[in-house]
């Protein structure tokens, strides 16, 4: 059982979750071995290194379509903190760590470079200037995005139940926890504490309209797909219609 776990403060409530549940020793210990940045974990999980993980929505698709997903997301109801453009930058690069913030920069319209995860929180807390991707979504459509999403390639019971176990949860954070990851991001606790109000774990009817007025956005537009041949497959694109 290879778990793969984006290494960012947004999982924070799930590492504490995790830390609890009544599984098996080995898959505990994979998911904690196998931490990384998004598009990273998107590879792992297209080569199947690993059997499950939070994976970018976009690249989720697939999974979206074979029915291989939970209900459980890294999700957020406007400003996320943590997915930002910096208008700025004149060069207008994509984030390396991003598939879907990168996608939904150009489904915005957004000018300038993208900036995701605990580096843009950081950036956020020091004053940069920025455009939050979360409340521009939301302004456009009123319904929240799904930056990320619990999919699997194997064992679809035992996922299942931990997504339903993690969602009927209510999380808090120890305090020795909390100022682990504060020392190691540079981030104070309360404004930590404060950045997870913004996000929730739960999909439900409105989440899955947030989903699919995202795919349904990405295909006209004909944004990549990213896939297991990310590198040769620069022409692949979302084709399927997505019913909104």
């Amino acid at each position: 059982m290879r778990f793969g776990k984006i290494q960012y403060l947004n999982l924070l409530p799930f590492d504490v979750f995790l830390k609890s549940y009544p599984a098996p020793l080995r898959f505990k210990l994979s998911a904690f071995a196998n931490c990384s940045y998004p598009s990273k974990l998107n590879q792992s999980f297209f080569f199947h290194r690993i059997d499950a993980g939070f994976i970018s929505s976009i690249a989720g698709y697939r999974a979206h379509l074979l029915k291989k997903t939970t209900k459980s997301g890294i999700i957020a109801k406007g400003a996320v903190w943590s997915v930002l453009i910096k208008p700025l930058d004149s060069l207008g690069t994509k984030d390396y760590q991003s598939d879907t913030s990168n996608i939904l920069s150009e489904i915005l319209g957004l000018k300038g470079s993208v900036l995701i995860g605990d580096r843009a929180l950081l950036y956020r807390y020091k004053g940069g200037e920025h455009i939050d991707m979360g409340k521009v979504w939301f302004d456009k459509h009123r319904l929240p995005f799904v930056f990320g999403r619990l999919c699997f390639n194997r064992y679809k019971d035992f996922y299942q139940r931990i997504s339903t176990c993690f969602n009927a949860k209510r999380v808090k954070i120890p305090h020795y926890m909390l100022t682990k990851y504060a020392i190691e991001s540079n981030i104070p606790k309360a404004y930590i504490l404060a950045y997870l109000t913004h996000i929730y774990y739960a999909i439900g009817s409105k989440e899955i309209l947030g989903i699919m007025r995202f795919y349904r956005a990405a295909r006209l537009q004909r944004q990549k797909l990213p896939s297991r041949i990310y590198k040769r497959a620069k022409h692949q694109i979302i084709t399927r219609k997505c019913d909104v």
